[in-house]
């Protein structure tokens, strides 16, 4: 049937129902017979879904009115900022080698991964990118960025649990991996150089940053569905044996009252402190640890309570964000995945766990500060002398927050409670990139909020997209150098990789 006449059924269908519900016995049949209805048109049935009255539509578009005026979109101003043209939107659907639910994929820098002695390169050497894919069948595939996508070599035995999370560092040289397990796995090449199993359960998430003052020095941050975050310090050196790195102790934990759901390392805007950005199940805020500076303080504290050396030390809470400053529920969503703007170090996309759809929230970090740390001590908070200030201090943070959300907006991406919720950046931050349970990829401009692009044929419709990754990729090239391509690969429970192209 037409959209037209759906609509038109439904509206005879609900002006019969309002004439037998309030009696006009007369007016409906001269209703029906003008019309050429079916005489039962306007009955109740059974089913409710089809049970449509004016006054539920009433209703329903009360409900809706009121969503809308939660949302937030941003001004048509600076052209710059709006989403530009040619976007990715041709879908290259890639063959693995196994048919499996994707669950990760995104283009990593990998050096060696197949372990041919032949084509091995010497330590440091550039790596070339590769499509990195994991499945629910505990298999690792690497696939070539060229044209034909080619299998290049599929590990079936590196772990005991599919990968959740993957990223690779120094240009490929190593790859971190998490597993359902909770294991942390670090692979070089081919071959596997250590792993560790400090989470009970679920390792969902792995995140480095480099020492901007130690280059030798990596921060590895882990999230465990055991409620807690694990923090690593990983030392290699140039000149360092490869083959000998292990991953080591951690050296600071976070103990949550909820499941962790993102990690983002971020460096402070005016003192270049870096912090650990965490969001949490069951909570609306954002919450800023402390790194590296203090461990000095802390590790001679756990001394002096005598403390085991191998216990890592519990990393200090900064500040909090509430992306829902104003609300008066108890819970109304959950910050699900987090993406720093590639242009702006201090620009947070958010996708959140609403439902039925996803909503994204762009919002500006508030890096907290020593003077606000200080002042949220017990002994400065007793110093507060009426319960006026801290409602006027508590309110001027919450005007704070609600000016650091620039968008807040629906992208009509159905979910469950069951979804993974996950956004990415374009690479020349015009846009963002979001997933969906309907099978389908969609665009929304940084500026405005407004979904622009439906990336749709790739994905079967209805399933489950459960990955999404956006960037420039070194595509090789039959002759001539290798040319830069933005692509979005996307990964679902119809057992598809899809590479889009513009």
């Amino acid at each position: 049937m037409a959209p037209s006449a759906t609509v038109d059924a439904l509206a005879s269908a609900l002006v019969a129902r309002f004439l037998r519900a309030k009696g006009y016995s007369e007016t409906l049949e001269a209703f029906i017979r003008e019309a050429e209805l079916a005489p039962d048109v306007g009955q109740i049935s059974g089913d409710d879904t089809n049970n449509w009255t004016i006054h539920s539509l009433l209703e329903e578009k009360e409900t809706y009115d009121q969503t809308v005026s939660f949302e937030r979109y941003g001004a048509n101003g600076q052209q710059a900022a709006l989403w530009t043209e040619p976007a990715p939107s041709n879908p290259v659907i890639v063959q693995t080698p196994s048919s499996s639910n994707i669950l990760a994929a995104s283009v990593e820098q990998w050096q060696n991964p197949s372990g041919d002695a032949a084509e091995a390169a010497a330590d440091g050497a550039p790596a070339q990118s590769y499509i990195v894919s994991t499945g629910a069948d505990r298999q690792v595939h690497v696939l070539k960025t060229a044209q034909n996508n080619a299998a290049v070599t599929s590990f079936s035995s590196l772990s005991d649990s599919p990968v959740l999370s993957f990223l690779s560092i120094l240009q490929g040289r190593y790859i971190l991996m998490t597993n359902m397990t909770g294991r942390l796995l670090l692979q070089h090449g081919s071959q596997m150089l250590d792993s560790r199993k400090d989470h009970a359960k679920y390792a969902v998430k792995v995140v480095t940053y480099q020492d901007k003052a130690d280059p030798s020095k990596w921060w590895v941050a882990t999230a465990g569905w055991d409620e807690s975050v694990m923090l690593y310090c990983l030392d290699i050196p140039d000149e360092a044996d490869a083959s000998a790195l292990k991953i080591g102790e951690p050296v600071a934990r976070i103990k949550l009252t909820s499941n962790p759901e993102s990690l983002l390392f971020v460096p402070h805007v005016d003192t270049n402190e870096l912090l650990l950005l965490v969001s949490r199940r069951d909570s609306t805020s954002i919450y800023y640890y402390e790194v590296g500076a203090g461990s000095e303080e802390a590790d001679a504290t756990q001394a002096n309570d005598g403390q085991s050396e191998q216990s890592p030390r519990e990393a200090r809470l900064l500040g909090t964000q509430n992306l829902a400053p104003h609300s008066n529920a108890w819970t109304t969503f959950s910050p699900a995945h987090m993406a720093l703007s590639p242009h702006d170090s201090g620009l947070l996309a958010v996708a959140t766990s609403t439902l039925p759809h996803l909503k994204v929230i762009i919002v500006r970090l508030l890096f907290p500060t020593r003077k606000i740390v200080e002042q949220s001590s017990p002994a400065a908070l007793e110093d507060r002398l009426t319960q006026a200030t801290q409602a006027m201090a508590a309110l001027d943070i919450q005007n704070r927050e609600d000016a650091a959300i620039l968008v807040q907006a629906n992208t009509f991406a159905p979910q469950t409670a069951y979804s993974s919720p996950q956004v990415a950046w374009r690479p020349n931050g015009s846009g963002v990139w979001v997933n969906g349970d309907d099978g389908v990829v969609r665009g929304i401009e940084t500026k405005t909020g407004k979904v622009i692009a439906t990336l749709k044929g790739g994905h079967e419709p209805g399933c489950k997209v459960r990955t999404v990754w956006s960037g420039y990729v070194s595509v090789p090239q039959e002759s001539g150098d290798p040319i830069q391509e933005e692509w979005v690969i996307s990964g679902g429970f119809d057992k598809r990789l899809v590479v889009w192209k513009v």
